[in-house]
């Protein structure tokens, strides 16, 4: 029998958030914050890499342009807005919604899958710290800024930390709120780098030229334009950083929002580079200029007037860029979880518009990180050398699952090869560039990306360990024991409605360890019971359930269907459940004899029992898998209590844990010895021990010993009774009665 609990509210397919004023505005705010700082630092670091300004000729500039105009065009716009952006799972973005698509394709396609959703989380801790560090800092090229903090690393570090615990705390109020205070800014801030950009190509029309992709070819390959070689790509790839977020945020703002934005972000970004390229070759020869340490030219071409308002703009911009990582990251945990790759956490939704989500747990995690990032490298020249690194990661493994979607879902071999050729070069040349960085920061990120690929495995590793030793049993074979328990009048009523969650999704048998629990660990008498089981389906409004009441009117096995959206608070869907029950004639009224309200329910009391597994000796699976089973229960004690997870917090909840095990070691036979045979040995051991602790006393020891057999005498004196003895009533001293006479007066 299916029933639905919310017929009006579900929609035959779930369509995404539509296109809207207000959702572009929120996606301006939230997706491309990171992507739209890029031009601060991009030809920065081309050109110091490259040598300094004077190494900066017409076709150096050529050449560093093109490879920023196409790997925008190549890695931004045809991998990710025109190929992945299809690949979603119900409009779902990110590497995880991707292999939920082709994870039939084959078993080895969850190590990509969790090897880039590691990587893009580490990076997600990275992108905070480093661009509101690199924002700060440069609030000193601004003269009366500068006279306060001067050089002074601890000022600008106390304010990058007050600024990201601003930012986080804002998290739970949800990404449309926030996208709404962000999206006016980022508007502001685009058009700003158009109008900077096109202030500055009339310096010098040939910038125009940098369109042809062979001029970046070129300097690609040329040693005598290209002092870095192949390692400029390192810095290139800083113009594409936020791509992956972009993908990762989807479900947040909605497609056609995306769709609708990206060619307006793109046109802006791009005449903001050529601008600066124009500028920088107008000004190849100065030497005043060449001179200045660290010479960024994105403020620099900046008529005097206006830096002021371009340094305390794109400090905002730079805050608001991490936005993109930390709304992607929860993406990611969340599709994480539904893959059973982490932990069950706490997931919340703070506002009506669909896809807004917020992870508390997340949230605390990546705030501490990204301060002890700040803490560790206290600059942005620290920092920008692991920027970028895990990134580069994770675009391979999407690669890799697109090329299995296009060649084996969507059926386009003849598509999903040149694919993989193409971008697989192309993203292996930034890997491969990105390396240098390795020593110089970026283990940081490949740590952390490492302690949440471990996280991954041992969840997932566990999981399946904990499944080779879980036993089903019918319950038709218990059904008669379950009854006559049910009306057993020696066992108190424990509940009306006693309730079982089981991760078990057939509808005839259950987990041994739950059988136990009712039938032979303190028998438990209920009025009906119930074995519940919560499936997360792939649409994310489900509202359904699922009943097999065995031809009873005490037992019901549950299956409730909820979206990946809906918040999981199964008590008051089961009050509907047993609501629905009754009015089908599967179950009896539990009239209430007593009740505040002058109408009493016909449905009864609720009791919710959670069982947890734990390792035990007698568990018979080798070293390793213990050890990860027993990491992963540490994990799991991080992650909250279920009764938080299916909103129980205010019910009436029994924990109950329980060994994980199905078959057990052999266990050796006991040999029993009669008492008379090894009583005189007992006797002879102890005096031997007496004798040798007298030897070993010290003046600790003889002190602590008188004093233990006086008590041992006054106890003895103090025994009555032989086989009934009992020990003499505590008896307060006299002083002690006259000062509690004395209190008791004194209150009366």
């Amino acid at each position: 029998m299916a029933t639905n609990l919310a017929p009006a509210a579900r929609k035959a397919r779930y369509t995404g958030i539509p296109l809207s004023a207000a959702m572009i505005l929120v996606t301006l705010g939230v997706v491309y914050g990171d992507i739209g700082t890029s031009p601060m630092y991009t030809l920065k670091a081309i050109i110091s890499g490259n040598g300094g300004l004077p190494t900066m000729s017409q076709d150096v500039v050529l050449g560093a342009l093109s490879l920023i105009i196409w790997t925008l065009t190549l890695i931004t716009t045809v991998k990710y807005v025109l190929v992945a952006m299809k690949a979603d799972n119900h409009n779902e973005g990110g590497i995880f919604a991707l292999y939920s698509l082709v994870k039939r394709c084959g078993r080895w396609l969850i190590i990509p899958a969790m090897i880039g959703g590691a990587a893009l989380l580490a990076d997600g801790i990275l992108t905070p710290a480093v661009t509101v560090t690199t924002a700060i800092e440069g609030l000193r090229t601004v003269d009366f800024i500068y006279s306060v903090i001067g050089d002074n690393q601890g000022i600008v570090v106390a304010i990058v930390i007050c600024i990201l615990c601003v930012l986080f705390f804002l998290q739970k109020a949800g990404t449309s709120t926030i996208g709404k205070l962000f999206g006016p800014v980022m508007t502001l801030w685009f058009v700003f780098l158009a109008a900077a950009g096109l202030m500055n190509i009339g310096l010098d029309l040939n910038v125009l030229r940098a369109f042809n992709p062979l001029r970046g070819i070129t300097f690609l390959f040329d040693g005598n334009l290209n002092a870095a070689g192949l390692m400029v790509l390192g810095n290139v790839f800083l113009c594409t950083t936020g791509a992956e977020a972009l993908y990762s945020d989807m479900g947040h703002v909605g497609k056609p929002n995306i769709y609708a934005t990206w060619p307006f972000v793109k046109v802006c970004l791009i005449l903001n580079y050529l601008g600066q390229g124009a500028w920088i070759i107008a000004n190849a020869g100065n030497a005043d200029l060449a001179s200045v340490s660290d010479l960024n030219p994105f403020f620099q071409m900046l008529p005097e007037q206006i830096r002021v308002f371009a340094v305390l703009l794109s400090t905002f911009a730079a805050i608001i860029a991490s936005q993109a990582l930390i709304t992607g990251s929860y993406s990611i945990v969340s599709e994480a979880v539904r893959l059973d790759l982490m932990p069950h956490m706490r997931i919340n939704y703070p506002s009506e518009t669909k896809g807004q989500i917020y992870i508390p747990l997340v949230n605390s995690i990546m705030w501490i990180g990204c301060i002890c990032v700040v803490l560790l490298f206290q600059t942005s020249a620290h920092m920008e050398a692991a920027y970028g690194l895990a990134i580069t990661v994770t675009m391979l493994m999407t690669t890799i699952l697109l090329t299995m979607y296009l060649s084996r879902v969507q059926h386009k071999t003849a598509l999903a090869v040149p694919f993989a050729i193409f971008f697989g070069a192309i993203e292996f040349m930034f890997f491969f560039s990105s390396l240098t960085k390795f020593f110089h920061g970026g283990y940081v990120t490949v740590i952390m990306s490492f302690l949440i690929f471990v996280v991954m495995y041992v969840w997932r590793r566990g999981t399946a360990v904990e499944r080779t030793q879980t036993v089903y049993l019918p319950v038709r074979e218990y059904l008669d024991q379950i009854f006559d328990l049910s009306h057993d009048d020696d066992y108190p009523l424990l509940a009306d409605n006693l309730v079982f969650l089981t991760n078990d999704s057939s509808f005839d048998k259950l987990d041994r360890d739950i059988l136990y629990s009712i039938l032979d660990k303190r028998p438990k008498r209920a009025k009906a019971y119930y074995f519940l089981n919560v499936q997360v389906t792939d649409e994310p409004h489900t509202h359904e359930f699922i009943v097999n009441d065995f031809d009873t009117d005490f037992l019901f096995k549950v299956q409730l269907r909820l979206g990946f959206k809906v918040n999981q608070r199964i008590n008051t869907y089961l009050y509907q459940i047993v609501a629905d029950l009754m009015e089908r004639g599967q179950l009896a009224p539990q009239n209430h004899k007593y009740s505040i309200y002058r109408e009493h329910s016909t449905v009864g009391d609720f009791r919710f029992c959670l069982i947890r597994k734990m390792i035990s000796p007698e568990t018979d699976i080798s070293g390793f898998d213990q050890r990860l089973i027993e990491l992963k229960y540490l994990i799991r004690s991080f992650c909250g209590s279920p009764a938080r997870w299916y909103g129980l917090e205010n019910s009436s909840v029994i924990f109950e844990y329980v060994p994980l095990f199905s078959k057990t070691k052999r266990q050796h036979k006991l040999t029993r010895r009669p008492l008379e045979e090894v009583a005189p040995q007992v006797a002879a051991k102890q005096a031997e021990a007496h004798e040798s602790s007298e030897d070993d006393d010290d003046i600790f020891s003889v002190h602590m010993r008188d004093e233990r057999e006086a008590q041992a005498e006054e106890a003895m004196r103090g025994l009555v009774g032989g086989d009934t003895a009992t020990f003499r009533p505590l008896v307060i001293d006299e002083e002690d009665d006259e000062d509690t006479e004395v209190t008791q007066e004194g209150e009366e």
